[in-house]
């Protein structure tokens, strides 16, 4: 039999490993509890990348009682005293009338050395010597490493794709043999900058920009765009697997790609 939490047990569960109160000024987003349910235990954790109503009735369906996401519902003002109105009214019902639970965590699951979507990244692509990388606001949320021995892009490619969906973008604009590498999950592209001046051969994030374009090209540097949601499925299904094998309790992953 699964075990069974309350909402504030699971919340002190996610703090003793993720950093959150180290990102509460650095973070737009609200991180942790965001939609609280009305105490009643939790016996099943739905684990997703997008707060989105169609996760949501996914969730409920499965019969899980919170639901925990990369991006949550409240970002930046919305911290604040806000309107409930429209799409943001109806998430919020739903989760009220189903009496589900919301946990967010940005920017904490990203960083995480172990948990995080740019560490689980690295872990796939093979990467050695790990160091933290990526500067955002004063923190460092990515990671770069060393191959033990050089892949192509293609090859960097094949290891990276969630569920054999190809990446947005491939830019093969640097050496044909990658010996260093660097990560930023989701809408990282300006870190390339970083990795060029940092001498890295490959540089992997979720989304392109065009204005990053001919800056990679110049700076003679390999890039892949391969999703802002299939580079940040790996955190949450990480802190998943984690919970089940710490806690005992039921868990499942809800897949929604966006394709971007």
């Amino acid at each position: 039999m699964c075990n069974a939490l309350t909402s504030s047990e699971l919340d002190a569960f996610f703090r003793s490993f993720l950093d959150i109160e180290g990102f509460s000024s650095v973070d737009n987003s609200v991180n942790g509890i965001q939609v609280d349910n009305d105490g009643s235990p939790i016996r099943k954790i739905a684990f997703g990348v997008d707060a989105a109503l169609e996760t949501f009735e996914q969730a409920s369906a499965a019969g899980a009682d919170m639901v925990f996401v990369h991006h949550g519902l409240l970002w930046g003002s919305q911290a604040e005293p806000f309107r409930l109105t429209g799409n943001f009214r109806r998430r919020i019902k739903f989760l009220l009338d189903h009496n589900i639970c919301l946990y967010g965590v940005h920017l904490p699951l990203d960083q995480h050395p172990k948990f995080g979507n740019n560490a689980v990244l690295t872990q796939l692509l093979g990467l050695e010597n790990i160091e933290p990388f990526g500067v955002y606001h004063g923190k460092k949320i990515g990671c770069k490493g060393t191959f033990p021995k050089p892949v192509t892009i293609d090859d960097a490619v094949k290891k990276i794709s969630f569920a054999n969906r190809p990446p947005l973008g491939v830019f093969p604009f640097g050496r044909k043999d990658c010996v260093t590498a660097a990560v930023v999950s989701g809408g990282a592209a300006d870190n390339a900058r970083d990795a060029i001046n940092e001498g890295v051969d490959l540089f992997v994030t979720g989304e392109s920009s065009h204005s990053i374009y001919h800056e990679c090209l110049e700076g003679k540097i390999n890039m892949i765009a391969g999703g802002h949601y299939s580079t940040e499925v790996w955190g949450v299904q990480a802190v998943m697997r984690h919970c089940t094998a710490e806690l005992g309790i039921s868990a499942e992953f809800i897949d929604i790609p966006t394709g971007l």
